[in-house]
């Protein structure tokens, strides 16, 4: 394997963890970028030439080198793959019972560029870079191997591949790939699309938050689920005692399945298709009010620089949450971009309910399930943050002295 070489001082952070080399800190007068392939793999050495471990390049990303191993001789092979994917298959299975849930969840399993979900018998697979897809075919025989699915859907049909300069496709890439998929997840039964769906079919990373919200359904209760999907909040919700559901989607597709979840345990749902926050001020301009509100939009912040526009849309969407929450009653929002921190996020609730003269109390903080692990080392991996705040009956401030 050739050699890739750190620019002077920029090995503090791989030495603390980190799996990513950026093209800026690597030192293209020893080791040239463009003498490297897409995907092929090197060795990673600091300024000095001491070793830091084996990586895999691509010199067309930002991202140039992505570690996957600290040893010097160890190359992302089946072997690796197989030793990682077992030891990420033995972790899923003494944290859950039944086999839905996600089993690589990229660098946060030591795998760069994978991420995989198991619905049952099937799972779906999304290979985001070049050093990951040059291994795609040791990547399908090594999920045979383990878990002898019935089938595999490889959805490549996705943004991340255009930076890594791959082309985007979607396959079945083993077995006979159903329209849809029946998974399990705190004791409720969904349908969920696969390759009609979006991102791998399931979110299984709000698995905890969704236990947490609908915990706080009381019987008969009116629920408004937007950014719904497939309906996994209010479906919850609905099954905890719900006596309404609302659910809301750009997707009417999504919708569909949302209703279907949600039937089963509760009589009045109801759909509204169309864009999110026009239905919200729409919903607003009824005078109507629900007794519990999940906002759980898309990330609206996908790159540093659109940071300011992206907390500008999570104000509006809290603000207009905020106003739908009946006295006494619910909010969950939530965010999955990686650039806007925990704590912008409570901000930014926090001046919603300032702007609408609200009481809010902070009742619990919500993240990532364990299937979704954080790598302790790249704050990256650590990218879905939720809050359930719950409003007093009596939550007027009118009469702050802060609003005057």
């Amino acid at each position: 394997m050739e050699t890739l070489y750190l620019k002077k001082g920029e090995d503090r952070r791989i030495r603390s963890g980190h799996l990513w080399v950026f093209s800026n800190e690597i030192d293209i007068s020893r080791s040239p970028l463009a003498a490297f392939s897409p995907g092929q793999p090197a060795h990673l050495a600091d300024s000095g030439g001491r070793m830091l471990g084996t990586a895999y390049v691509n010199p067309a990303s930002l991202i140039a080198a992505r570690i996957v191993s600290r040893r010097q001789d160890e190359p992302l092979d089946a072997g690796l793959l197989r030793r990682r994917l077992a030891d990420a298959l033995a972790l899923r299975e003494r944290l859950y019972d039944r086999p839905f849930w996600r089993l690589c969840h990229g660098e946060g399993d030591f795998l760069p560029g994978l991420v995989a979900d198991r619905h049952g018998s099937h799972l779906v697979c999304q290979v985001t870079t070049a050093g990951m897809d040059a291994q795609t075919d040791a990547l399908l025989n090594v999920l045979d191997e383990l878990l002898h699915p019935a089938s595999i859907l490889l959805d490549n049909d996705i943004p991340a591949r255009d930076l890594e300069g791959l082309p985007r496709f979607q396959k079945a890439a083993s077995g006979a790939v159903p329209e849809e998929a029946g998974i399990e997840e705190n004791g409720v039964r969904y349908a969920v699309p696969l390759a009609s769906g979006q991102k791998t079919g399931w979110f299984y990373d709000q698995r905890l938050n969704r236990a947490a919200f609908a915990r706080l359904a009381a019987p008969g209760c009116s629920v408004l689920d937007a950014f719904c999907y497939a309906g996994g909040f209010g479906t919850l919700a609905a099954r905890n005692g719900a006596g309404s559901v609302t659910f809301l989607d750009a997707s009417a597709h999504a919708l569909g399945y949302a209703r279907r979840n949600a039937e089963p345990f509760c009589r009045d749902v109801e759909t509204l298709q169309g864009d999110a926050l026009e239905l919200l001020a729409g919903l607003r301009r009824q005078g109507r009010t629900f007794d519990m509100v999940c906002l759980d939009p898309p990330a609206f912040i996908k790159r540093k620089k659109d940071a300011k526009q992206g907390q500008e849309a999570y104000a509006r969407v809290n603000e207009l949450g905020m106003d739908l929450v009946a006295p006494g009653g619910i909010l969950m929002t939530c965010s999955c971009s990686h650039h806007l921190q925990e704590d912008a996020l409570r901000a930014i609730a926090a001046r919603a309910a300032g702007k609408r003269r609200r009481h809010a109390r902070l009742i619990f903080r919500g993240f990532q399930g364990p299937d979704h692990p954080v790598h302790p080392a790249m704050p990256e991996t650590a990218y879905l943050k939720a809050f359930l705040f719950q409003f007093p009956r009596q939550d007027a401030l009118a009469d702050h002295p802060v609003f005057h």
